[in-house]
Protein backbone atom coordinates (compact mmCIF):
# COMPACT_ATOMS: atom_id res chain seq x y z
CA UNK A 1 0.00 0.00 0.00
CA UNK A 2 2.95 2.41 0.86
CA UNK A 3 4.49 2.10 -2.65
CA UNK A 4 0.99 2.51 -4.62
CA UNK A 5 0.75 5.83 -2.68
CA UNK A 6 4.10 7.29 -3.81
CA UNK A 7 3.12 5.97 -7.39
CA UNK A 8 0.28 7.61 -7.02
CA UNK A 9 1.28 11.11 -6.06
CA UNK A 10 3.60 10.56 -8.91
CA UNK A 11 0.62 9.85 -11.25
CA UNK A 12 -0.78 13.15 -9.65
CA UNK A 13 2.51 15.25 -10.71
CA UNK A 14 2.54 14.09 -14.11
CA UNK A 15 -2.42 14.94 -14.15
CA UNK A 16 -1.30 18.36 -12.94
CA UNK A 17 1.38 18.97 -15.49
CA UNK A 18 -1.57 17.67 -17.95
CA UNK A 19 -3.94 19.91 -16.26
CA UNK A 20 -1.46 22.89 -17.15
CA UNK A 21 -1.10 22.45 -20.72
CA UNK A 22 -4.74 21.73 -21.27
CA UNK A 23 -5.77 24.92 -19.77
CA UNK A 24 -2.33 26.69 -21.66
CA UNK A 25 -4.30 25.58 -25.02
CA UNK A 26 -7.49 26.92 -23.58
CA UNK A 27 -6.90 29.81 -22.84
CA UNK A 28 -5.56 31.46 -25.97
CA UNK A 29 -5.60 30.51 -29.78
CA UNK A 30 -3.15 29.95 -32.50
CA UNK A 31 0.51 29.68 -32.15
CA UNK A 32 0.25 31.35 -28.58
CA UNK A 33 -2.25 28.67 -27.71
CA UNK A 34 0.74 26.36 -28.30
CA UNK A 35 3.66 28.14 -26.06
CA UNK A 36 1.12 28.20 -23.00
CA UNK A 37 0.36 24.51 -23.86
CA UNK A 38 4.32 23.68 -23.92
CA UNK A 39 5.78 26.71 -20.89
CA UNK A 40 2.95 26.11 -18.30
CA UNK A 41 3.76 22.48 -17.64
CA UNK A 42 7.39 22.80 -18.49
CA UNK A 43 7.35 25.71 -15.67
CA UNK A 44 5.55 23.98 -13.20
CA UNK A 45 8.15 21.08 -13.52
CA UNK A 46 10.55 23.61 -13.23
CA UNK A 47 10.08 24.69 -10.00
CA UNK A 48 8.47 21.53 -8.56
CA UNK A 49 12.18 19.98 -9.44
CA UNK A 50 13.87 22.83 -8.02
CA UNK A 51 11.79 23.25 -5.26
CA UNK A 52 10.13 20.06 -4.09
CA UNK A 53 12.05 17.09 -6.18
CA UNK A 54 13.67 14.65 -3.57
CA UNK A 55 17.13 14.91 -5.25
CA UNK A 56 16.69 18.31 -5.53
CA UNK A 57 19.85 20.47 -4.37
CA UNK A 58 17.53 23.23 -2.82
CA UNK A 59 14.52 21.77 -1.64
CA UNK A 60 12.39 23.04 0.52
CA UNK A 61 11.81 22.57 4.26
CA UNK A 62 9.39 19.68 4.96
CA UNK A 63 6.20 22.18 5.93
CA UNK A 64 6.90 24.38 2.92
CA UNK A 65 7.41 22.11 0.72
CA UNK A 66 3.68 20.41 1.92
CA UNK A 67 2.39 23.61 1.02
CA UNK A 68 4.29 24.01 -1.82
CA UNK A 69 3.35 20.60 -3.41
CA UNK A 70 -0.41 21.17 -2.46
CA UNK A 71 -0.60 24.50 -3.96
CA UNK A 72 0.53 23.22 -6.86
CA UNK A 73 -1.96 20.56 -7.35
CA UNK A 74 -4.44 23.22 -6.16
CA UNK A 75 -3.49 24.96 -8.99
CA UNK A 76 -3.85 22.32 -11.07
CA UNK A 77 -7.46 21.50 -9.99
CA UNK A 78 -8.59 24.80 -11.09
CA UNK A 79 -6.86 24.89 -13.77
CA UNK A 80 -9.08 21.93 -14.69
CA UNK A 81 -12.01 23.76 -13.38
CA UNK A 82 -10.80 26.61 -16.18
CA UNK A 83 -11.31 25.00 -18.83
CA UNK A 84 -14.57 23.68 -18.35
CA UNK A 85 -13.91 20.00 -16.49
CA UNK A 86 -15.40 20.31 -13.06
CA UNK A 87 -16.09 16.57 -12.28
CA UNK A 88 -12.50 15.86 -13.69
CA UNK A 89 -10.91 18.60 -11.37
CA UNK A 90 -13.37 17.22 -8.41
CA UNK A 91 -12.13 13.97 -8.89
CA UNK A 92 -8.36 14.98 -9.01
CA UNK A 93 -8.90 17.10 -5.93
CA UNK A 94 -10.62 14.15 -4.37
CA UNK A 95 -7.75 12.21 -5.01
CA UNK A 96 -4.77 14.60 -3.90
CA UNK A 97 -6.61 14.66 -0.54
CA UNK A 98 -7.03 10.72 -0.32
CA UNK A 99 -2.89 10.77 -1.28
CA UNK A 100 -1.89 13.58 1.37
CA UNK A 101 -3.87 11.54 4.22
CA UNK A 102 -1.92 8.53 3.10
CA UNK A 103 1.61 9.98 2.53
CA UNK A 104 0.98 11.91 6.35
CA UNK A 105 -0.46 8.49 7.71
CA UNK A 106 2.56 6.63 6.26
CA UNK A 107 5.17 9.27 7.09
CA UNK A 108 5.88 9.66 3.53
CA UNK A 109 6.67 13.25 2.78
CA UNK A 110 9.95 13.13 3.25
CA UNK A 111 9.80 10.17 0.03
Amino acid sequence: MRQLNLAMKFLLELAALAAFGLWGASISSGPTAVLLAIALPALAAALWGTLAAPKARRRLPLRPRVLFELGVFTMAAVALWWTGLATLAAAFAAMVLVNAFLLTAFHQWEA
